[in-house]
């Protein structure tokens, strides 16, 4: 018997997905457009069920934890997008948005053990649940599974997901190690934003064009659109991550910054400090508290449940004053304004493509990428 779609997934519509309204649909062809992602979603997120199931009972819980965490299945929604400019869902193409889902998903349980995060889609993350050793194994197995489902689709998609997986590692080590002497912080931040994210975006796009035997020279506008809306995607989240604490997420502002993550912001801060006086107090305040913090902990300023000691949330208060004017300074719009500029190189490499449903669908979602919120 077929698992059926969850409830959860099925009000995930395309609109919902991408920020793609109805009314951005209005002729006959565009709304069939619409019908054919939706139900290929569906068959998608049957499939990861089945996919994603183990038969050692840990490993199966594992495993799907984070997919039963919700998610809004963006890069397999951008394989059957991209499908549309070919023959559109066929079996190759469900089976292609599958690997790059759990590709991703895969790619988050090893994200948070690096980044020590205690909160993955509103719920606890899986180190914090298991530990670091259960959530790196089981982001193998998803790497592991996603690797046995793209075999399946011959030598042109195994290379393309190998060298994927090549630069999702290269950016956590370049991210983990930082930039050289000789090497720009900025530029190198931007790379690392581009393999971790981009990469994977641009994967999921590409694999639409070739198994939906779309002409081939769509596949190089769909790969440097998704690479650029990744970068775009991701600063989008460095400017988010300076807002109050989410509902949603239940995350602090400034998360990132506390982990001792240098964000865009951050980098065009220490660039600023090197003339800018009050840049450089702003700059001082933020990595002097931060760096309080830290040390702080590491004394042992933790409770017996490992709840922060009221000293602690003393300094806490003070970084997070400062964290509220970066909110407010001009780096920040600065962030902004580069997200923007990602987005719209990556409209402009749509060109190639023919004027219709896809086309739209895609420039829309470039939009919804640089106004979201959360």
């Amino acid at each position: 018997m077929n698992p059926s779609v969850p409830l959860a997934r099925r009000s995930n519509t395309l609109s919902s997905s991408l920020g793609l309204a109805e009314k951005l649909f209005s002729s006959t062809d565009e709304k069939r457009f619409a019908i054919a992602v939706e139900a290929g979603l569906d068959a998608v997120e049957i499939g990861l069920l089945r996919e994603m199931s183990f038969a050692d009972n840990l490993a199966d819980v594992t495993s799907r934890y984070l997919l039963d965490a919700g998610g809004k299945r963006v890069r397999p929604t951008l394989t059957l997008l991209t499908a549309q400019l070919g023959n559109g869902n066929n079996d190759e193409v469900i089976r292609a948005a599958e690997v790059v889902e759990i590709t991703h998903l895969a790619s988050l349980y090893h994200d948070d053990v690096m980044d020590e995060a205690q909160m993955r889609r509103g719920v606890p993350s899986a180190q914090a649940v298991w530990g670091n050793s259960v959530a790196i194994l089981t982001g193998d197995l998803l790497f592991a599974r996603a690797s046995k489902l793209v075999a399946d689709l011959g030598v042109r998609a195994i290379k393309l997901q190998a060298d994927t997986f090549e630069r999702l590692c290269l950016g956590q080590l370049h991210e983990t190690i930082g930039p050289r002497p000789d090497e720009d912080p900025i530029d190198h931040y931007i790379q690392v934003l581009a393999d971790k994210t981009g990469s994977l975006i641009a994967l999921a796009a590409t694999m639409g064009v070739i198994f939906s035997q779309a002409p081939e020279s769509y596949a190089t506008a769909a790969e440097e659109f998704g690479e650029k809306i990744g970068v775009a995607f991701q600063l989008i989240d460095d400017v988010i991550d300076l807002s109050p604490r989410s509902e949603d997420t239940g995350k602090l502002a400034g998360t990132d910054l506390r982990a001792g993550v240098a964000t865009l912001p951050l980098l065009y801060l220490r660039q600023l400090a090197v003339t800018d006086s009050s840049a450089a107090l702003l700059l001082a305040r933020l990595e002097t508290d931060a760096g309080s913090r830290f040390a702080g902990i590491v004394d042992g300023d933790l409770g017996a449940d490992g709840a922060l000691t009221a000293v602690t949330e003393v300094d806490d208060a003070d970084l997070t004053a400062a964290i509220a004017e970066l909110r407010d300074h001009s780096v920040t719009a600065r962030t902004l304004e580069e997200a923007h500029r990602w987005a719209r190189e990556a409209v402009a490499a749509l060109a190639p493509l023919p004027d219709g449903p896809v086309k739209k669908a895609l420039t829309r979602f470039a939009d919804t990428v640089v106004e979201r919120s959360n």
